[in-house]
């Protein structure tokens, strides 16, 4: 029994399950809007399924597609794949199946949702490819996590619309971002791998300067999610704050780039959800 919790302990940390931070809440924040409160529980349920499985199959994907770079890596060195504590065989029978549940809840909500799943998780899969031929490999992450709310809103309503698209658009830049931060720490490796971040490619401070511009344009689409969505003052309060803690994550980096990379960005998209569930729950009321 222990060496099965253990085990289960490997793939959790493998996948970084507490990542789900990031899209997670914004997904919520779609599906809260576009059922203008909570859908029925069936739809909540195989949201957060499909949600659950599809990050697991594409942060499973990324460490099979990255193992050989992640052992040269002192950062990802001890990753479980790249140090052998789980199997080339038992990480792609887990990205399969995680595959699987993807595609199974999207069957269980709607006949558009099924149809649009592989092409959710090729994108989700190709990012760990992305890296090794362009800079704008960034803006593929942010875009992962940005269809989230789009899947969301096809999820509820089974249509794709244009305010999900609008705040996919927030999403994207904002993961982009917050992603190029990231990079910091690995700037002298990609460059001696030959791999492809604004870091590499530009240095650092034009990095910072490219992310502070996506996070500024992440401000821009959340305040015309707002406008299109019809969604009251509460709403915008939360984006005000999102915006705040924008400004401590760029004040964080350059000295602490996981406390700015983590702990700002996981405040920040519960802090969204939050103040979107009181818009829609208690706004329209007051």
């Amino acid at each position: 029994m222990n060496r099965i919790l253990g085990k289960i302990r490997l793939f959790a940390k493998e996948i970084r399950f507490e990542h789900s931070i990031f899209a997670l809440p914004f997904a919520l924040i779609s599906m809260l809007v576009e059922a203008r409160g909570l859908p029925e529980w069936r739809i909540f349920f195989w949201i957060i399924v499909a949600m659950v499985g599809a990050r697991s199959a594409a942060m499973m994907f990324n460490r099979i597609a990255d193992v050989k770079i992640d052992r040269l890596n002192p950062r990802t060195a001890e990753r479980a794949l790249a140090s052998g504590k789980i199997t080339p065989a038992q990480a792609w029978v887990f990205m399969l199946i995680s595959a699987g549940l993807t595609v199974f809840a999207a069957y269980k909500l709607n006949t558009l949702a099924f149809l649009l799943s592989p092409l959710a998780l090729f994108a989700l899969l190709f990012y760990s490819y992305t890296k090794r031929f362009t800079p704008f490999s960034h803006l593929w992450l942010g875009l992962c996590l940005g269809i989230a709310p789009v899947g969301a809103c096809v999820a509820v309503r089974g249509v794709i619309g244009f305010a999900s698209c609008v705040l996919c658009c927030a999403v994207m830049l904002w993961v982009a971002g917050f992603d190029v931060i990231y990079s910091l720490q690995d700037i002298d490796f990609d460059r001696k791998q030959g791999l492809y971040s604004a870091a590499s490619v530009l240095g650092g401070k034009k990095a910072l300067a490219v992310s502070g511009l996506l996070h500024i344009g992440t401000i821009l689409f959340l305040t015309a999610y707002g406008l299109i969505a019809d969604l009251g003052p509460l709403y915008f309060v939360g984006v005000a704050l999102s915006a705040a803690l924008l400004v401590k994550e760029h004040l964080t980096a350059p000295v602490k780039i996981n406390k700015a990379f983590f702990d700002i960005n996981g405040i920040m998209s519960v802090t969204m959800l939050a103040f979107t569930g009181l818009e829609v729950f208690i706004g329209r009321i007051l």
